[in-house]
Parts: structure tokens; C-alpha cells; sequence
């Protein structure tokens, strides 16, 4: 799989513009689709981009230290609505819940105490917690959407208590070995790009410190290839179930808040953030480090994804991966699945739920999915949702607008279906069956 011609000549040259415009020493960016990086673009010279060269994850690593958490909490080790106390102990911000620190709906400070962690070398948890005191809290929790990295140097810790692992090892564990992440790690690894400031008025380059962040690395201490990266998006466009399952990524990505009350451009699920452009929305996260930066953002209903790197501070890759990413949505919409027959009937129960019901004069057409199992049901043509068995005569809303909800089959006194129950709404076979 590759872009068309014109598609990959478009995005080269949106590369190489940002390249020149934005002053930045080396620019990779890629597009995944359906699990694989299909096109990597390079701008730049020091050094040269190519695949296998890793850059500074910055911020991107909160995507993977919320994966963790969720991987806990699937477990049954932890719960998100646990309050901080119950994990660590002791804090003066001990009744925040792992769900608002996940989310930045804390209200909590947005640096730890000290010199900028980012370009300084970091502490071991106890001073970290030790520094956390009772005014780091900005705002009552929900009040806002106030971005935190100390709230993640925190779920770190949690992470570290509850499992009696580093958060480095348990990353290695449970995903990078199991996605094939082999060029993604703690500290830089050779080789890497340097990490530059570039000067405002005569482009010379000052190379930035790569610290050791200690106790705040679960907010952006890793680094990364731009191939890894792209690993990364394929799993968080389709989760493997071995390391996270399909419905928990689901729930990552559903908005804790809003961060934008104006337009409502964005906001933020637990750990991803959410970015709406036109009617599509993507799912992502930003990076930066001293002398890096880093972009990430997924289209989850059609499995595409834009990662990218720079190794200069300030530079706008985040607008860059969303328009490339529009850019290529807008040129090459993913093909719908190949339609296939159903290989045999459906047995006579189903058969006797499918077809059309009506409510109010509104119609709903009911249809089986043999290779799931699940009735589709549309709604005056337009409103999609599917169930699931769970029990006789009992299904349950797994998507759509009846999401949750139950569909009851109601039989007469001689067992033969008359009607269809939603959520109280009862559907009769014609108009004139309506109660």
C-alpha cells in the first residue's frame, strides 16, 4: 500500500515548506494506514531523516503511561474513580482520582516543584511527593481543563506501587515488546538526532540537554523512530487485544473535557487528546522537549494516522501532522469493506426479528450480521445501531444511538414475535399495530 502520486507529492511538499518556513535542522513525518507506515517524508539535514532515527517522544509518552493505567484497571487492580490516597499515600492532593489526572480535569498544578523539569535532572518519587502540597491544586477539580504534567509524574507512581515494577520495564513488558517496538526506549540510543534551540536572528543551533527526568519521565521522558511512532498510531487506530482491549482504547478516547469552550476544537479523553477538524474528529497527542518536538494524530474510523519529528524547540508540528493528515483523508478516502454474502439463513429466530417495525410512524429496519452475530437496526435511515445476544429473547445496544440500551422481544400468548421493546419504545410490524 502507497499514496498515489499526487497525494505523496502534495504531502513532500507541505514537509519541506514547514522545513524552510519553521527553520528547524531535520523534519520526518509519516502517514500510516491499516497498520503500516506508507509514506515517510524528510526535510532537512542535520541529520538526514530516515526511519530508524529517534527523536524525543516529549508528551507522547502520557499516551502510553494512561495505556498502563487502563491495562491496571482492566486487571481489576485499580479503579479510575480511586481517589490519589488510596495508591499514594499520604499527598496534601490525595481526594483527586485517577480518572482527573488522567484526563487534566484535576484542577492540578501544571509543573512539579523545582528547577523546569524537562531540562533538569529529575528526582526519585519520595521528593516528588514530598514537594506535593495542598496549594498545587489551581482549580476544583472539573472546574476546567488545565493541562498537568505532574499528574502524570504521579499516575507513574501509582503505576509503580501497584505493580512493584519501574514504569521503564513495565513499558518494555507490556508494549514495546509485544508491538514490535524495538527502537522505542528510556534514553537515547545511537543513533539519535541532537535536540537544538535555534537562534531567532542568525540560525545558529544550540544543542539542548538530554535529561533524565526521574520521577517525571511517565510525562515525556522517552524517545523514539519514526517507524516506532508509527506503531504506536496503527495500535491506537486498532488496539492488538493482547496488550489492550478494543472497547477500553474506545473509552480512552471518549472526551473527559473539553479544552477549547469557544469552538470546541478540542479536548481530552484519558490520556489522548482529541482534536476536531471539520467534521472529522482525530485522537492523538502532542510532544516537546528542550530541542524536540513531536506529533501524533489518528483517525480511528478509517485506520489513518500522521506521526512526526523535529529536533528544534517551538516548531509547529502538531498543525502539520493535522493538515497533512486532512490532506490525505481529503484526497484518498479509505474503501469501504467488500460486502460479502451470507454463506447460510439465518436460523428462524432471527429471521423473525429482521425486516421492518414501526414506532409513531417512524420506521426501523432490522438486519443480522452473520459474522458477528448482531442485529442492525436503522432508524428512520439514518440512525445506526447495533446489538448484541445476551440472553433469550434479550439483546443488548453495543453502538449507535442505543449504545447500552436493552431490545426486548415480546411474544404473544403463542410465542410468535408481535413486537420489539427498546428502552420502553415498542416497535409493531405495521403502523396500525401501534398501542
Amino acid at each position: 500500500m502507497s499514496l498515489l502520486p499526487e497525494t505523496a507529492r502534495e504531502v513532500d511538499a507541505l514537509v519541506a515548506q514547514a522545513q524552510f518556513a519553521g527553520r528547524t535542522p531535520s523534519l520526518v513525518m509519516g502517514v500510516v494506514r491499516a497498520g503500516e507506515l506508507i509514506h515517510l517524508a524528510a526535510a532537512g539535514e542535520h541529520p538526514r531523516p530516515d526511519a530508524d532515527l529517534q527523536y524525543r517522544l516529549g508528551s507522547i509518552s502520557k499516551t502510553m503511561t494512561a495505556t498502563l493505567v487502563m491495562q491496571q484497571r482492566d486487571a481489576g487492580r485499580l479503579a479510575l474513580d480511586d481517589p490519589l490516597e488510596r495508591h499514594l499515600p499520604g499527598t496534601t492532593v490525595g481526594t483527586l482520582t485517577l480518572r482527573q489526572l488522567l484526563g487534566h480535569a484535576s484542577g492540578l498544578q501544571r509543573e512539579p516543584e523545582g528547577e523546569w523539569w524537562e531540562r533538569a535532572e529529575g528526582s526519585d518519587l519520595a521528593a516528588l511527593l514530598a514537594a506535593v502540597t495542598a496549594d498545587k491544586i489551581a482549580y476544583p477539580a472539573h472546574r476546567t481543563y488545565h493541562y498537568s504534567n505532574l499528574a502524570y509524574g504521579l499516575l507513574g507512581g501509582v503505576l509503580e506501587r501497584i505493580t512493584g515494577t519501574p514504569w521503564a520495564e513495565l513499558l518494555r513488558e507490556r508494549i514495546f515488546e509485544p508491538l514490535g517496538m524495538r527502537r522505542t526506549t528510556y534514553a537515547a540510543i545511537e543513533p539519535f538526532a541532537r535536540g537544538y534551540v535555534v537562534h531567532p536572528w542568525h540560525g545558529t543551533l544550540r544543542e539542548e540537554p538530554r535529561t533524565d527526568t526521574g520521577a517525571m519521565a511517565p510525562a515525556g521522558q522517552l524517545w523514539a523512530s519514526i517507524e516506532d511512532l508509527a506503531r504506536w498510531a496503527a495500535f491506537l487506530a486498532e488496539p492488538a487485544p493482547r496488550v489492550l482491549a478494543a472497547d477500553t482504547l474506545t473509552e480512552m478516547c471518549a472526551p473527559v473535557v473539553i479544552s477549547d469552550l469557544d469552538s470546541w476544537s478540542g479536548g481530552h479523553g484519558l490520556g489522548v487528546e482529541l482534536y476536531r477538524a471539520g467534521e472529522r474528529v482525530y485522537v492523538g497527542h502532542g510532544g516537546s522537549m528542550p530541542g524536540y518536538v513531536a506529533a501524533l494524530a489518528v483517525h480511528r474510523p478509517t485506520r489513518t494516522a500522521v506521526v512526526g519529528f523535529a529536533n528544534s524547540y517551538g516548531f509547529g508540528i502538531g498543525r502539520l501532522g493535522q493538515r497533512i493528515l486532512t490532506t490525505v483523508l481529503d484526497a484518498e478516502p479509505a474503501p469501504p469493506q467488500p460486502w460479502r454474502p451470507t454463506a447460510t439463513a439465518p436460523p428462524t429466530e432471527i429471521v423473525e426479528l429482521t425486516g421492518r417495525w414501526w414506532w409513531m410512524g417512524v420506521p426501523l429496519d432490522v438486519t443480522w450480521d452473520a459474522a458477528s452475530g448482531e442485529l442492525g437496526a436503522l432508524l428512520r435511515g439514518e440512525r445506526a445501531s447495533r446489538f448484541s445476544p445476551e440472553g433469550p429473547d434479550r439483546w443488548r445496544g453495543r453502538s449507535g444511538p442505543e449504545n447500552g440500551e436493552i431490545l426486548s422481544v415480546l411474544r404473544d400468548e403463542a410465542g410468535r414475535v408481535r413486537a420489539l421493546d427498546i428502552a420502553t419504545f415498542v416497535f409493531t410490524r405495521t403502523p396500525d399495530q401501534e398501542p
